[in-house]
C-alpha cells in the first residue's frame, strides 16, 4: 500500500512516500521569496506546487507504481470530528473561496492531493487537520459575551503520539486518558478522553513558547491595545511570531536559550524554566478535566528533544502520570498511517458535507 503524503508549508512543501509503515522517500521542495513573488494569494501557488511535485516525484521513478491513497495536511475548514476525511468537490470548492484571513499554506493540502490522486484513480484524504473539533460544552466557555473557546492546536501529532504509543502497550486508543504537550515554536497542550480530544490550551492561552507571547493578563493586554499606538496586525505580531522568546531574549531558536542559560545567563535560565513551569501547569490544569484519571502524559514536538527541558517538566507532572517523551514533528508519518489505517479497514473516513 503505497501512500504519497503531503505537507505544504509557508515556504517549503514537504512530501513523503510510505509502503505500508515504511517511509521510502522523503523530499522537502524549498520555495524562495522570488518563486513566491508573482503570487497574490495562497491558493495560487497551487500549480506551482503541484507542478513541483510531480517534477521530483517523476525524477525519483516514483510515478510508475501508483500510489494507493494521497494525503494532505488538512486546512482551514469549518470544525471536523478527528480522524480521515475524503476530500471532495465540496471541500475543494471551500478551501478555494477561503477568505484572506483563512488563509494558510496547509490548505492547498487537499488541492494537490486531490490533483495527483485522480490521475492514478485513487482517492485522496486529509487527516487529523487543524480544525479538528472535539470540545466539550463546558469547555467551550468563557465569562466574556461573544467570545467562546474552540480547538485550535497541534492534532495531528498528538492524536499520531497517542497512537504510537498505544500500539506500542498493546492498548486502544479509545480506552485511556492522555495529556500530551506539543512542544514547538507554538506550544499547545490536549486531553484526550476515551478517544476524543475534549479539551486543549491553546498556543494563545498557555505556555509562552519560542514565538508565542501564551497567556497574558487580559486587563493589561487590553490597556497595551488601546495606549501602546500599534495597529491590529502589530499587536498580533506580538501575540504570535515575535511573542515569547523572541520578545524576551530577541530569538526563536530555544537552543540558543538553552545554551545561555547552562552557561549560567541568568535571564535566559528564568525564561528557560519560566516556560517549562506552565507547560507542567497546562498539563495540571486539564488533568483536572478528567477528574485526575490520566494513563499517559505525553512530550513530543521539536523541543522535546531537549532532555534540559523534558527534565524541568516531568517533576512537576510525574505525579500525575507516567511520562513519555516522543520528540519530533512527525507530521507526514501522522498523515500516511493515519491513512494507512483506513486502507486497511481499522478506521473509517468521514464525509465532507
Amino acid at each position: 500500500m503505497r501512500i504519497l503524503a503531503i505537507n505544504p508549508g509557508s515556504t517549503s512543501t514537504k512530501i513523503a512516500v510510505y509502503q505500508g509503515e515504511e517511509e521510502v522517500f522523503r523530499a522537502v521542495l524549498e520555495h524562495s521569496a522570488v518563486d513566491l513573488a508573482p503570487f497574490s494569494s495562497i491558493s495560487s501557488q497551487y500549480p506551482m506546487r503541484r507542478q513541483a511535485i510531480y517534477r521530483i516525484l517523476s525524477d525519483n521513478q516514483l510515478l510508475e507504481q501508483g500510489f494507493a491513497a494521497v494525503v494532505g495536511r488538512g486546512g482551514m475548514l469549518p470544525p471536523l470530528q478527528s480522524g480521515a476525511y475524503q476530500v471532495n468537490q465540496a471541500m475543494l470548492d471551500y478551501l478555494l473561496s477561503v477568505p484572506p484571513e483563512r488563509e494558510h499554506a496547509s490548505n492547498l493540502g487537499a488541492l494537490i492531493a486531490y490533483d495527483i490522486a485522480q490521475s492514478f484513480g485513487a482517492p485522496a484524504y486529509i487527516y487529523d487537520c487543524v480544525a479538528v473539533d472535539q470540545l466539550t460544552d463546558l469547555a467551550r466557555f468563557t465569562g466574556f459575551s461573544g467570545i467562546s473557546r474552540s480547538s485550535f492546536c497541534h492534532t495531528l501529532n498528538s492524536r499520531a503520539m497517542a497512537f504510537k504509543l498505544c500500539q506500542r502497550i498493546g492498548k486502544a486508543y479509545d480506552q485511556l486518558n492522555f495529556l500530551i504537550a506539543h512542544l514547538g515554536g507554538g506550544i499547545s497542550l490536549s486531553v484526550h478522553n476515551q478517544g476524543r480530544m475534549t479539551d486543549i490550551v491553546s498556543d494563545d492561552e498557555g505556555p509562552f513558547s519560542p514565538e508565542r507571547c501564551g497567556r497574558v493578563p487580559a486587563k493589561k493586554l487590553a490597556a497595551f491595545c488601546f495606549h501602546s499606538g500599534l495597529k491590529e496586525k502589530e499587536v498580533m505580531q506580538n501575540i504570535r511570531g515575535k511573542g515569547g522568546f523572541h520578545a524576551l531574549m530577541g530569538t526563536t531558536d530555544a537552543r540558543e536559550i538553552e545554551e545561555l542559560a547552562q552557561r549560567g545567563n541568568e535571564k535566559a535560565r528564568l525564561c528557560y524554566e519560566a516556560m517549562a513551569y506552565q507547560i507542567a501547569k497546562g498539563l495540571g490544569e486539564l488533568a483536572t478535566t478528567v477528574n485526575g484519571r490520566v494513563d499517559h502524559i505525553i512530550l513530543t514536538g521539536g523541543l522535546a528533544k531537549s532532555s534540559y527541558l523534558t527534565g524541568l517538566i516531568i517533576p512537576r507532572v510525574s505525579f500525575i502520570a507516567p511520562v513519555e517523551v516522543m520528540p519530533g514533528e512527525n507530521e507526514l508519518e501522522s498523515l500516511a498511517l493515519g491513512v494507512l489505517r483506513v486502507l486497511r479497514g481499522q478506521e473509517r473516513s468521514h464525509n465532507f458535507l
